[in-house]
C-alpha cells in the first residue's frame, strides 16, 4: 500500500534502524519507545490488522512470534517481556500494518492501560 507506513519501511522508502529482516519479516526499533528495550515485528506482506488476517497467514503470523522472542534474547531482554498487538482505533492502533510490539527491561503492570 503506497500510503502505508511500515510498507515504506519495508520498501526502503523510509529508514528504520533495523534489528532483524528476512523475506517474510523485518524487525526495527520503535520511535518512541514505551520501555527500555522497545522493538516492533511486522510482516512484509501488508495486512491492515489483525482482524484482517487470513486463514493462508496463519504460518505468517506464527513467523512474528518466533522472531520475536529470539530478539528478545538476542537483545537481552530475556524471558521477560510484553508484546502486544493493538486491533483497531479504539484499541491503539496507529499504524495500520499489522505489528508486534515487543517491550522489556523493566517490570510491566497488569492491566496495562
Amino acid at each position: 500500500m503506497s500510503d502505508c507506513l511500515f510498507c515504506k519501511i519495508v520498501n526502503g522508502d523510509i529508514p528504520a534502524s533495523k534489528l532483524y529482516e528476512d523475506d517474510d519479516v523485518i524487525a526495527f526499533w520503535d520511535i518512541a519507545p514505551q520501555a527500555p528495550k522497545h522493538f516492533l515485528v511486522i510482516p512484509k506482506k501488508h495486512i491492515s490488522g489483525l482482524n484482517k488476517a487470513e486463514e493462508a497467514d496463519q504460518q505468517l503470523l506464527g513467523k512474528l512470534m518466533t522472531v520475536a522472542a529470539r530478539l528478545a534474547k538476542e537483545e537481552g531482554i530475556g524471558d521477560n517481556f510484553r508484546t502486544v498487538v493493538n486491533t483497531g482505533e479504539e484499541a491503539g492502533q496507529t499504524v495500520f500494518h499489522i505489528h508486534m510490539h515487543i517491550l522489556g527491561g523493566r517490570s510491566m503492570q497488569w492491566p496495562p492501560g
